[in-house]
């Protein structure tokens, strides 16, 4: 037997003894896992490293496991690929630095306030105010709306909201047991009554007679809302398109669709009517008279941010000491500072 068959016998020899030594070490490590364990096999990262360098090194490996797959051997290596190249490019604190998160924050605000502007829209506004970021970092850090983008319905109804006004009426008794009808005709951009009057017997002529003292001819106002009460006949809706006007109906039995007027309405009884005694047309109309100089110059609203109707300005502490005006008969009053 010459030299080259001797090494091949022998090489043979020591590859089967290192295979029969893998696949003993294999085994009696799966017998201590199925030791240890209550129910189920319960591999540890070590038990795990230990079978991914069992795959590199043995060919034979598959044959001797057996408390797992053999894919999943193969899984826990590409796991373990993944954490080393995490770890491998961790951050080490170089590169480029990070945005500021009160710069981001106005970019996601910028975008979702302004549906219609893009990355070159929104980094010319910073740059006015400036901040001096890239435009790639404005397209990276905006909100990304809907396509195509819409407008908000609260932009929708400010761009509209100076065409509507909106009428209705409401009664009020007297100290005689008489009923009297009050007609309200209110604009919605600055929640102003445009017209009230008081009649006993109200008619559809009536009725349109008092839009038309409520508007001038050259009206900017386009839509007027109303509910579906018969008073509101052909002479009315005549008057009406003779202004321009284009009649918006509610459907039966929902004041809540022409809420504005509606509120009013309310706001009038809780806040005058329900406190007095109405002898009269003529006491009524002084009455409410009252109420509207109140109510237009100084009753704040929530839907005009706490200002009046008629702009109320803001009165600093320099204009003098703080004077109580009594209106509305003494049922509200309003709070100025006057030089002393």
């Amino acid at each position: 037997m010459g030299m080259a068959s001797l090494w091949n016998v022998v090489r043979a020899l020591l590859a089967g003894r290192a295979a029969l030594v893998a696949q003993n070490l294999a085994l009696r490590h799966q017998l201590a896992v199925l030791q240890r364990s209550v129910k189920h096999p319960r591999l540890r990262r070590r038990d795990r490293v230990l079978w991914v360098w069992l795959s590199r090194i043995w060919d034979g490996w598959r044959s001797s496991l057996v408390i797992v797959k053999p894919e999943t051997v193969v899984d826990w290596h590409r796991q373990g690929f993944r954490l080393y190249w995490r770890w491998k490019s961790r951050h080490r604190g170089d590169g480029r630095p990070a945005v500021p998160r009160e710069i981001r924050d106005l970019i996601r605000r910028m975008s979702t306030a302004n549906p219609l502007w893009g990355a070159p829209r929104v980094h010319g506004e910073m740059l006015k105010l400036g901040i001096d970021v890239a435009q790639a970092t404005v397209s990276k850090y905006m909100a990304r709306p809907r396509r195509p983008p819409s407008q908000t319905w609260r932009t929708f109804l400010d761009n509209h909201v100076a065409t509507l006004i909106s009428v209705d009426f409401f009664t009020v008794p007297t100290a005689s047991f008489r009923v009297l009808f009050v007609f309200l005709v209110l604009a919605h951009d600055r929640r102003r009554i445009l017209h009230a009057n008081v009649t006993q017997f109200p008619t559809a002529r009536w009725t349109a007679q008092q839009v038309v003292e409520a508007l001038p001819w050259e009206t900017t106002k386009r839509y007027l809302i109303r509910d579906r009460d018969g008073i509101y006949g052909d002479a009315f809706s005549a008057r009406l398109r003779g202004l321009g006007l284009r009649e918006v109906l509610i459907a039966a039995r929902s004041p809540w669709q022409n809420p504005f007027v509606e509120r009013l309405i309310g706001s009038i009884r809780r806040e005058c009517l329900d406190h007095v005694i109405v002898l009269d047309e003529k006491h009524l109309r002084r009455i409410l008279h009252g109420y509207l100089v109140y109510y237009h110059g100084s009753r704040t609203h929530l839907g005009l941010e706490k200002d009046a109707p008629d702009h109320r300005e803001i009165e600093p502490p320099d204009r003098g000491n703080i004077v109580e005006i009594a209106q509305v008969g003494g049922l509200h009053h309003r709070y100025s500072r006057r030089a002393a």
